[in-house]
C-alpha cells in the first residue's frame, strides 16, 4: 500500500474487512469536495477454501470499482468475489455520492465527466498506481470495474490515459442514451439550451421507482443499503449534468480506444415501459441492452459481450442464478484476457 498522505484508513459502514479513506479534492461553490476510497481486506473469518477451490484468475491485480448514477458502493459479495480471485479490491464513491456527499451539496452533480479524473487519480495514487508510476514495473496490473454511468466514466478515462489500465470489466455501462443515437442527437441541442439558460433547473423525474422495487429488501429485492445515498426514485436530473452525459455518449459513438481488453456484462433483455411488469425482476429496465452492445464495440479492438439471462440493470444485484452466471463469465474471460 502506498504511503497515505491525505487521511488515514478507518472502519467503513460495511463492517468487518472494509475500510475507507477520504480523498480531499479541494472545494467548489458548494463547499468541500471529497471522494472516498473503500478497500476490502479479507480476514481469517472468511470461509476457508482448499487449494483446488481457489480462483487465481486475477492474482496479483488491483480492481477499482466505480458506481453508477444515484448509487454508491455497498455490494460486499462483489468485493469478496474479486478477493477470492486473487485481487486487491477497491471501490470509489465519487464526489457528491454516497460516503462523499456533504451537507448542502447537489447529489451526483457535475458538468464535465473529465472532472472525475481528479477523483480517479487520487484513488489510484492511494492504491499505488499514481500517474508517475504508470511506466514503472512495480505497479500491480489494474482492472477497472464500472457500472452504468461509472462504466461510461471509466471508459472515457481509460481512453484519455492509455496504458494505465490492463483490463476493463463493464457492468451495463451507460454508453448510449435510451433513445438511441437519433434520440440523443435530437435531444442534445434542447438540453444544451437548458444548460445555458438554467443549468440547475430540475428536469421531470421519469423514475417511477420500479428499479428500486426489484433491488431493495424494503420492497421485493434482496439488498439493504442507505436510502439517503440511494433514494427510491433517484437523484434530481439537471440540464448541465445531462449535457455532460450526452457529450460522453457522443464521444463513445465516434469511437475511442480504451487501450485494454474489455468485457461488458449485459442483461439478455430490456423492459422499458411506464407501467409495472413482473418481467422487470429479470431484465434491464434502465437501458436498451442491444444499443449498449453496439456501443461496446466502439471501445477498442478487443471487446467481449456476455449476455446474462435474468439479469437486472446492475447485473451484480440480480437474483442469485444470474449473479452466478455473471461471475462465471468474468472468470472465463479472465483466463483468456486477464492481466498476468
Amino acid at each position: 500500500m502506498a504511503e497515505e498522505s491525505v487521511e488515514t484508513w478507518r472502519p467503513d459502514v460495511l463492517g468487518e474487512g472494509f475500510e475507507q479513506l477520504t480523498l480531499p479534492l479541494g472545494s467548489d461553490d458548494e463547499g468541500e469536495v471529497v471522494a472516498t476510497l473503500v478497500q476490502y481486506r479479507s480476514s481469517a473469518a472468511d470461509r476457508f477454501r482448499w487449494p483446488w477451490e481457489q480462483r487465481p484468475e486475477a492474482s496479483g491485480t488491483d480492481v477499482l470499482y466505480v458506481h453508477g448514477w444515484t448509487d454508491y458502493f455497498f455490494n460486499t459479495e462483489l468485493a469478496r468475489f474479486w478477493s477470492d480471485a486473487g485481487a486487491r479490491f477497491f471501490a470509489l464513491d465519487l464526489r457528491k455520492y454516497g460516503r462523499s456527499l456533504r451537507p448542502g451539496q447537489t447529489p451526483g452533480y457535475i458538468t464535465n465527466l473529465a472532472d472525475y479524473d481528479a477523483d480517479i487519480e487520487a484513488a489510484l495514487t492511494a492504491m499505488g498506481h499514481g500517474a508517475t508510476d504508470a511506466a514503472g514495473v512495480s505497479a500491480r496490473p489494474l482492472i477497472l470495474l464500472g457500472h452504468s454511468t461509472g462504466g461510461l466514466t471509466l471508459s472515457l478515462w481509460a481512453a484519455r490515459h492509455p496504458g494505465r489500465a490492463a483490463a476493463l470489466v463493464l457492468n451495463s455501462p451507460w454508453l448510449e442514451f435510451q433513445g438511441s443515437r437519433i434520440g440523443r442527437e435530437v435531444l442534445t441541442p434542447v438540453v444544451a439550451w437548458g444548460a445555458r439558460t438554467n443549468p440547475m433547473g430540475p428536469m421531470p423525474n421519469v423514475d417511477l421507482g420500479f428499479y428500486t422495487r426489484t433491488v431493495s429488501k424494503a420492497f421485493d429485492g434482496e439488498w439493504e443499503y442507505s436510502g439517503e445515498w440511494r433514494p427510491e426514485r433517484g437523484f434530481t436530473v439537471y440540464p448541465a449534468w445531462l449535457t455532460a452525459i450526452l457529450a460522453g455518449h457522443a464521444t463513445v459513438a465516434a469511437g475511442i480506444d480504451v487501450g485494454a481488453p474489455v468485457l461488458s456484462l449485459l442483461s439478455a433483455r430490456s423492459t422499458i415501459q411506464p407501467r409495472w411488469d413482473p418481467a422487470m425482476f429479470t431484465t434491464d429496465i434502465v437501458l436498451v441492452v442491444d444499443d449498449i452492445a453496439q456501443r461496446v464495440l466502439k471501445l477498442g479492438p478487443e471487446v467481449s459481450v456476455a449476455w446474462i439471462d435474468g439479469a437486472l440493470h446492475d447485473v451484480f444485484l440480480s437474483r442469485q442464478p444470474a449473479r452466478a452466471a455473471a461471475y462465471a463469465s468474468i472468470t472465463r474471460w479472465l483466463r483468456g484476457y486477464g492481466p498476468r
